[in-house]
């Protein structure tokens, strides 16, 4: 089986060779990355996609000649003993992430894993746990946390690193979407904890969690969390794909009956507060209902020498407020995040040719096979995903106590 260096003269040449497990919504997307990031970004080697493995045989034949991939493997397990593949990244549902990520990394192969890590705190320890067994073999392992490569936010990072808000006092976090508002919204994995392991919490609340924690370089000590479930019962799917899905009744007579319906047990909603270890008061909120919010990821910002905001949905924009500034001049203004001089910028279009959602997994594949090319550790490794799923898991069990305020030791 093979073990990945970066040490041997005849390996480097090779292309990195990377197998998808997974092919819906986030597998298409990654697939896209690898197949773009060596266009735009040198890389040290080139890129293969060598395998997709995906449980339905059609419809990963239908992906691999989508993007070029010669193989298909219906049981993931197969990838681990090829022999050329390099890379395995984790596209799937949350409940098959540690069993993959595990196998994968004991038999030397590099890994990149969706977000969030796992489904629980216990399998989240066993797969950094196996990451830190693999690294000290110089095999690696990244999550997926996209966002950190949006260039505005990876800007936001290096404003407060260079110490332009001075002392972080308040972060606001929220991640707003509205794609499961309508109650006849068929009932597909995410809305199942035993594939997803918890709804908007760790959807969309482990990308704020890290966000917060990406941008102010701050940890969470301690949360106090409400969540609801507003529908607990939907429609169950006839067919689903990414985000969307269908349903139909069973024909009777000529009409279409009733369709049959399951209960959702993830929340749709959380809202909770947190206290940080550089003295900041936080707060994060995660919806599925916010109505006319299509992916409004944002956070705010405030220190003592100024304040910064981001909203997803302007991705290419930051506002920044310098209060350092005479009251005259003060006040928050625009910055387009489209310069040479802006993270991963320079590799892409003229300024003020914004970018997209899909440019964030180019970045995001693109620092990992230069991590790889490197010898270096990729971040955001295991343990940040370890650190991420302890405040999940602390929220998780705030909101089962009716808001008990939660300590975290990291």
């Amino acid at each position: 089986m093979p073990v990945p260096t970066t040490t041997d003269d005849n390996r480097s040449e090779q292309p990195l060779r990377v197998a998808i497990v997974g092919y819906s919504f986030m597998g298409t997307i990654h697939a896209q990355a690898w197949t773009t990031a060596p266009r735009f970004f040198d890389l040290g080697r080139g890129v293969e996609l060598v395998a997709v493995s995906g449980r339905d045989a059609d419809a990963a034949r239908a992906f691999a000649d989508r993007f070029g991939i010669a193989d298909v493997e219906t049981d993931w397990r197969a990838l681990l003993s090829r022999g050329d593949v390099d890379v395995i990244d984790i596209c799937t549902p949350g409940h098959l992430h540690a069993e993959i990520a595990i196998a994968a990394l004991d038999a030397g192969i590099h890994v990149l894993c969706e977000k969030p890590l796992a489904n629980t705190l216990e399998e989240a320890e066993r797969m950094n746990a196996a990451a830190e067994r693999a690294a000290a073999r110089g095999v690696r392992a990244m999550v997926g946390f996209s966002y950190r490569r949006t260039p505005a936010l990876a800007y936001a990072r290096r404003l407060v690193t260079d110490g332009r808000l001075g002392t972080i006092r308040h972060i606001r976090a929220q991640y707003l979407q509205d794609w499961i508002a309508d109650p006849t919204f068929p009932l597909v994995w995410r809305l199942d904890a035993d594939q997803a392991g918890s709804g908007a919490l760790g959807d969309l609340g482990a990308h704020i969690i890290d966000l917060a924690r990406f941008v102010t370089g701050q940890e969470l000590t301690g949360v106090s969390a409400l969540t609801s479930t507003f529908v607990t019962e939907r429609p169950l799917p006839t067919s689903s794909s990414g985000l969307s899905a269908t349903t139909e009744g069973d024909p009777e007579d000529g009409e279409v009956s009733e369709p049959l319906t399951g209960r959702v047990t993830v929340d749709d909603a959380v809202v909770f507060i947190a206290r940080t270890d550089g003295g900041a008061l936080a707060t994060f909120e995660a919806t599925r209902f916010a109505t006319g919010r299509k992916n409004a990821m944002r956070i705010e910002v405030d220190g003592s020498d100024g304040s910064l905001v981001f909203d997803f949905e302007r991705m290419n924009e930051l506002q920044f407020h310098d209060h350092t500034l005479p009251a005259e001049e003060a006040g928050f203004r625009r910055i387009l995040v489209t310069e040479p001089g802006h993270p991963y910028a320079d590799a892409w279009w003229p300024a003020g040719h914004g970018l997209g959602y899909e440019h964030t997994f180019v970045h995001e594949v693109a620092d990992l096979a230069r991590d790889l090319a490197a010898g270096r550790a990729p971040e955001p490794g295991f343990a940040d995903g370890l650190r991420v799923q302890r405040v999940l898991a602390a929220v998780s069990a705030s909101a089962d106590a009716g808001a008990t305020w939660i300590p975290l030791d990291h």
